[in-house]
């Protein structure tokens, strides 16, 4: 079931939704006063919300941050880690995929990494498709109701980034076309996009001849 996240409690929390395949990173995090060292890696496709976690966890254990990390200089994470360490005020690393999966030329780092927890958050699970659905649309001030938001989770790749281009691309073809969302218009503009498979509509049908 996908709900609001209730940890920690923070106005901005709701911005974050848990599902199955979240569920477990939150947990982790949850229980940061449990791990080996004082720094924890989190894993995870974009547009998965594995910063804005990030940044709720590090604004409320007073710990630091540190977001894109393959693309961070190393020598700034390595100090930052011993200082988390000195402090004992977790320090929490955004990356796209696990330490061994990154070339870190830096030996140090790299044995220090190796022994810092990995928490993934993976794909959306059809709970979490339909809630941030929901949070989507409703933020965009657009009317989708139940069955139409059913048949997206039913069809839509499951990924952060598809959905979020499906939402973009519904919104634009509402505000071109001023119509209401509904099946219809969102099979349509998916199967135009190439994000569900279909006949592409001919937009600029050739005019009929008359004998």
């Amino acid at each position: 079931m996908a709900l609001p996240l209730d940890w920690p409690a923070d106005p901005r929390d709701d911005e974050f939704l848990i599902g199955n395949s979240n569920a477990r990173a939150v947990q982790q995090l949850e229980h940061w006063s449990t791990w080996p060292v004082m720094a924890v890696v989190v894993t995870g496709p974009r547009k998965s919300g594995r910063s804005l976690l990030a940044r709720i966890f590090a604004a409320k254990t007073g710990g630091g941050l540190i977001d894109d990390a393959e693309r961070q200089n190393e020598t700034s994470i390595f100090h930052a880690w011993n200082r988390a360490q000195e402090d004992r005020r977790p320090v929490v690393i955004v990356a796209d995929a696990p330490p061994p999966e990154w070339t870190i030329k830096l030996p140090d780092l790299r044995s220090r990494l190796a022994a810092s927890p990995t928490v993934r958050i993976g794909d959306p699970d059809e709970e979490l498709m339909r809630a941030i659905f929901e949070r989507q649309f409703l933020r965009r001030g657009i009317d989708a109701r139940p069955e139409v938001i059913q048949w997206l989770v039913l069809r839509v790749e499951r990924t952060h980034i598809t959905l979020l281009r499906t939402v973009d691309l519904l919104d634009q073809a509402l505000l071109a076309r001023h119509k209401r969302l509904s099946i219809p218009l969102a099979r349509a503009t998916l199967i135009e996009a190439g994000l569900i498979p279909g006949a592409a509509p001919d937009l600029f049908p050739e005019p009929t001849e008359t004998p």
